[in-house]
């Protein structure tokens, strides 16, 4: 069985979940990090003190992305691991595109999820949401050329964004009229696991 270390209140360790759901794998998964502490025990397994990282058949792995591309070459078939290279790069290239996305949200969402009310830096949220809207242009604009990420069906290139999308529409922020972007939201909340997996209060 496929273990998971890491708590599901990190977008890094939300990816794992869902994309475990859509492929139908059984999994156990075990709180880690923030809140839960990060023990001597998990430290050796993963020597950046970071989450998530799994276990299958043995191997050891972390980095959120690598798992993805793992799991989705050993048990995704076609569907999530194209023979075609060009179809796999489709998706795939938005799998490093999030890492930047990453950069522009980690402002508004430290300042405005992390951190109590009176802590909070309003320049740091107004410079992060304009970071973000600019990203979400491009998400937006690549949308409006095809269904999803990955091409004309869902695949791997989906997962990290459509994490990264929910922190995005629960945060109280401005945001730009994305009408792509709402559209493909509302297709990936029907998703197998995505309510149970990503959609959870944020913390």
């Amino acid at each position: 069985m496929l273990t998971i270390w890491g708590r599901l209140n990190s977008h890094n360790v939300k990816k794992v979940a869902w994309f475990a759901v859509e492929l139908g794998l059984a999994f156990a998964r075990h709180d880690v990090g923030g809140q839960f502490g990060m023990d001597a025990v998990y430290r050796a397994k993963n020597p950046n003190a970071l989450i998530p990282t799994i276990e299958d058949d043995g191997l050891l792995l972390w980095e959120s992305n690598a798992i993805l591309r793992y799991l989705a070459a050993k048990h995704g078939g076609d569907r999530f691991w194209p023979a075609d290279p060009a179809a796999r790069a489709t998706g795939d290239k938005w799998m490093d595109w999030q890492i930047g996305y990453a950069d522009a949200q980690r402002g508004a969402f430290l300042n405005l999820v992390r951190k109590r009310a009176g802590d909070r830096d309003a320049a740091a949220i107004a410079t992060s949401a304009a970071a973000c809207a600019k990203q979400m242009a491009i998400l937006d604009a690549a949308l409006a050329r095809a269904p999803w990420l990955s091409g004309d069906a869902f695949g791997i290139g989906d997962i990290p964004m459509g994490v990264y999308v929910y922190t995005y529409f629960s945060m109280a922020i401005e945001r730009p009229a994305l009408p792509h972007v709402e559209a493909w939201y509302a297709r990936i909340k029907a998703r197998p696991g995505y309510a149970e997996q990503v959609m959870i209060p944020l913390t």
